[in-house]
């Protein structure tokens, strides 16, 4: 107002508010408030004088001071009084307060007199006082949700964005993001910024893997003729895999394989869902992100079932997301026979299983080669009659006709796999068989050198 000493001696209003700002120790918690509401109100250049940023130093002061959080410079005499929510936090007090609320949490319902503005500057400046980030993280849920019960849709997007913004200074770790994802549903319908928008999704997608089936659920677009917004989880999917794979552990990738796979399955029978967004999520996430491909296998099926009209070639395409090596041989077999699929992945399936049958025998072989017990010669045997057997159905997957009908195809490719099978059960069987020999004549080993021993 301008009304310094050259205007009047005696009724210098400027000199009276620094006087009074000197005092503001002892000011109560709800004079602070009254200040800081009445500061929020004024135009930016009626706080150049540092009025406000002295009642928030002393509000935070206050504030890490009943929270226990950090020292605080400010006498115990100086606290917030208690009338209504306003609690005080002096001596006299701090049972009450116990029993009543959070220790840390008694200022959150004093706080929402503030505008996004100044919260914004309450925020700052306890991050740069260190203030716990979780307590924070709290704090910002509960404003954007009590502040919505009256707010209009135009104070609903800038409490929004403000909030949003303030998530990105906090330790992500200290985010809730089921709480992100309430904030995202009501973002959908509030039209905020693209930036906005993009951090929260950014930082949903850094921790997709603490998410559940439900929170990925959220409708499409209005306009959009599929019935998820797929295109949301694959941004989210996009965001968890943008520090690399070699920075995140096989337990979370796991955890979020999982998450998908269970996705993939409830949208697979959306008839609107197109084979190139369905392509997109069967192969978003790297090979080494799950042990088995089952699920991927069953939600194919459906998604087949739904879109019996596809082309072989689009079939095709989309069955090449499929990784048949971690196949279980239960879903190979039921895939030999599966119309639904195309005749070239039944014997791409087969082979599969043929390679790791190899394999198991390879093992199996290089065990038999350390025993020359009776047990193993008689199982060397046997194993030269299996690698026959597996010679032969190398030789019959090498003759087989794909050209020729696919009913004659399937049936002979199920009367493949049921050998194969056979065959993978008995070098399980001639595995555990070798194991317990070796096991033996390490016993026997062993006894061996401790009966001189028990001699001497």
């Amino acid at each position: 107002m301008e009304m310094n000493e050259s205007v009047s001696r005696r009724h210098n209003l400027l000199e009276q508010t620094e006087k009074s700002l000197e005092q503001i120790s002892y000011w109560s918690w709800s004079e602070l408030l009254v200040a800081l509401k009445q500061c929020q109100d004024l135009p930016p250049v009626a706080n150049s004088s540092g009025i406000l940023q002295k009642c928030l130093d002393s509000l935070i002061g206050r504030v890490a001071l009943a929270s226990g959080s950090e020292a605080s410079p400010y006498p115990s005499n100086s606290s917030p009084d208690s009338s209504g929510f306003r609690f005080s936090c002096d001596t006299r007090s701090t049972e009450s307060l116990k029993n009543s609320f959070s220790r840390v949490t008694w200022w959150f319902e004093d706080l929402l007199v503030l505008n996004p503005n100044l919260v914004e500057m309450v925020v700052k400046s306890m991050l740069s006082r260190k203030y716990d980030h979780a307590i924070i993280s709290r704090f910002l849920f509960y404003y954007q949700k009590s502040k919505f019960v009256t707010a209009t849709s135009v104070e609903k997007r800038k409490i929004t964005e403000s909030v949003v913004d303030l998530f990105c200074f906090l330790d992500q770790s200290s985010v809730s993001c089921k709480s992100l994802f309430g904030i995202l549903r009501v973002a959908l319908s509030l039209n905020i910024s693209k930036g906005c928008r993009n951090k929260l999704e950014s930082m949903i997608g850094s921790q997709i893997d603490q998410a559940a089936l439900d929170n990925l659920l959220v409708p499409s677009p209005h306009g959009s003729n599929y019935l998820y917004d797929v295109n949301l989880v694959l941004r989210f999917l996009k965001a968890f895999l943008r520090r690399g794979i070699s920075k995140i552990s096989p337990v979370r990738l796991r955890r979020v394989a999982s998450l998908v796979d269970l996705y993939i399955a409830e949208v697979a029978p959306d008839r609107s869902l197109k084979p190139s967004k369905f392509i997109a999520l069967t192969s978003a996430l790297p090979g080494s992100a799950r042990e088995s491909y089952d699920g991927i296998y069953r939600a194919m099926g459906m998604y087949l079932e739904v879109h019996a009209g596809l082309s072989e070639e689009e079939k095709m395409k989309i069955c090449c997301t499929l990784n048949y090596d971690k196949l279980s041989s239960e879903a190979c077999m039921h895939l030999a026979q599966n119309t639904k699929f195309p005749s070239k992945t039944a014997v791409q399936a087969l082979v599969s299983q043929q390679s790791k049958l190899k394999s198991l025998l390879h093992e199996t072989n290089h065990s038999g080669s350390f025993t020359d017990s009776p047990c193993s010669i008689s199982s060397n045997g046997s194993r030269g009659a299996k690698d026959d057997s597996q010679e032969q159905i190398v030789l019959y997957a090498g003759k087989l006709d794909l050209s020729a009908d696919n009913e004659r195809l399937r049936a002979h490719l199920q009367g493949m796999q049921w050998r194969v099978m056979e065959l993978e059960k008995a070098c399980r069987k001639m595995q555990t068989q070798m194991a317990k020999i070796m096991k033996s004549k390490t016993t026997s080993h062993s006894n061996a050198i401790s009966l001189p021993k028990l001699c001497s």
